[in-house]
């Protein structure tokens, strides 16, 4: 991996140990959007002509998945850019049976490559993709839809081999349920199949739409960007491209979390508060201030301090399973009472046991959590479980009193381009090591 991304140096120290208290102040940049960058780089499979993107994040998922296009004989070129990390990537070699199953397992974006490989290459072999476990998260959809377009799939012993040796042919089809994932991945799918593909009740996120206008610049037809119906004319010979990954609205609400749980002020440079969808209006309910302006989003404890409120996670435009768990943190100290409602994944709560340990208040009853808040938590002793988690503990620990000490740091590493620095940056008094 080191090979594929120069750039990664994994930190020293695997706890991070976070003195509360502190307010955060001053500027702190928003990276390209995890989400977004993963389905752009494997986006560059599509055509053997150089793919440029600017904006990416130093990410450890970014690094994961350089390191198994390089296996796929993609030729990968880094530099820095003004903001983020600049890839040009070259897949005129493409190696479609060199897939490092101990790489695939890292990361679940990684199922991507099956779409892609099936469309350039006609074939795929790959493990069951790994990532967080925070819910079932079964790729049926994303099987059936390829079947649909003709490819032969078969799962032995964890492993899904996929053909379609004529080449894969455009087919309506209709997702059970707005899955990003598998949106994707039969869109990356679609655009070098024959004929035209739609596909309906498709998912919405802003992530998807980057997707599309990139392989729209590399010469792909998709109409219906934003909407739930999304029409690919196939057949198309796609060339290179250069694309900026878009900024990550979630580290941008979690971050609008975290100045107002520690009653501070953030400039968030670069962010976009329209991204935030449903979950704009439901931080503002919640005491979080927020104002758009030329060089990002600032972000404040509203005047009237921070209330309980109601939310439940939903598809884009709703608000976003991936700010749940940093949400909650910020109500743990709101006056009166919140509920929040899981709604897309069914595991997705393993923070909640962390929070209680900070002394906040906090009853499960199936998917909704019941929340009362206190007037202060205390530093502990913490796990990620999984990355949007990592960044919820952060977030609490920063706002509680005393020390605490945050164990699974890989998870934030996946997730957050520099986050620790950033933080440091701000005013946060935490410090990674070997505690």
């Amino acid at each position: 991996m080191q090979e594929a991304a120069p750039w990664w140096r994994p930190a020293a120290g695997q706890r991070l140990l976070i003195r509360g208290g502190a307010r955060l102040q001053g500027r702190y940049p928003i990276s390209g959007a995890k989400n977004a960058a993963l389905p752009l780089m494997v986006a560059v499979l599509l055509t053997p002509h150089l793919v440029t993107l600017r904006n990416l994040p130093a990410s450890l998922d970014v690094a994961v998945l350089a390191g198994l296009l390089q296996r796929l004989g993609v030729g990968l070129s880094w530099s820095a850019g003004a903001r983020g990390l600049v890839l040009t990537a070259c897949a005129d070699r493409l190696r479609p049976e060199a897939i490092e199953a101990g790489l695939v397992a890292r990361m679940r974006a990684s199922v991507l490559l099956l779409g892609a490989l099936l469309g350039r290459c006609g074939q795929a072999r790959l493990p069951l993709p790994g990532g967080d476990a925070i819910g079932l998260r079964g790729i049926d959809f994303h099987l059936d839809g390829l079947r649909a377009m003709g490819a032969t799939i078969t799962l032995d012993q964890g492993v899904i081999e996929a053909r379609a040796p004529q080449g894969l042919t455009g087919a309506d089809i209709r997702l059970p349920f707005p899955s990003v994932g598998a949106t994707e991945n039969l869109m990356l799918a679609a655009v070098l199949a024959r004929s035209t593909t739609t596909l309906r009740n498709a998912a919405r996120e802003p992530e998807i739409a980057d997707l599309a206008r990139c392989l729209i610049g590399m010469g792909a037809a998709i109409e219906g960007l934003e909407t739930d119906t999304l029409v690919i004319a196939g057949g198309r010979a796609l060339v290179g491209a250069q694309h900026a990954v878009m900024p990550d609205r979630i580290e941008l609400g979690t971050l609008a979390c975290a100045a107002a749980a520690t009653d501070g002020e953030l400039l968030l440079e670069g962010g976009d508060l329209a991204a935030l969808a449903a979950a704009g209006p439901a931080l503002q309910a919640a005491g979080v201030e927020m104002e758009a302006g030329a060089e990002g989003v600032v972000a404040r404890r509203a005047a009237g301090g921070l209330q309980g409120i109601d939310v439940r996670t939903a598809p884009f435009p709703g608000f976003a399973t991936d700010l749940q768990s940093p949400v909650m943190a910020l109500l743990t100290r709101a006056r009166g009472a919140s509920a929040v409602t899981e709604a897309i994944f069914e595991q997705r709560f393993r923070h909640v046991d962390e929070l209680r340990r900070m002394g906040a208040r906090i009853a499960l009853r199936g998917q909704t959590a019941w929340i009362r808040g206190v007037p202060k938590l205390t530093g502990a002793r913490l796990l990620a479980t999984d990355v949007r988690a990592g960044a919820a503990l952060v977030l609490a620990a920063l706002a509680a009193e005393g020390d605490s000490l945050l164990e699974g740091l890989d998870h934030l590493d996946r997730g957050y381009d520099g986050m620790v620095a950033k933080l440091s940056g701000c005013g946060a008094a935490l410090r990674r090591g070997d505690f």
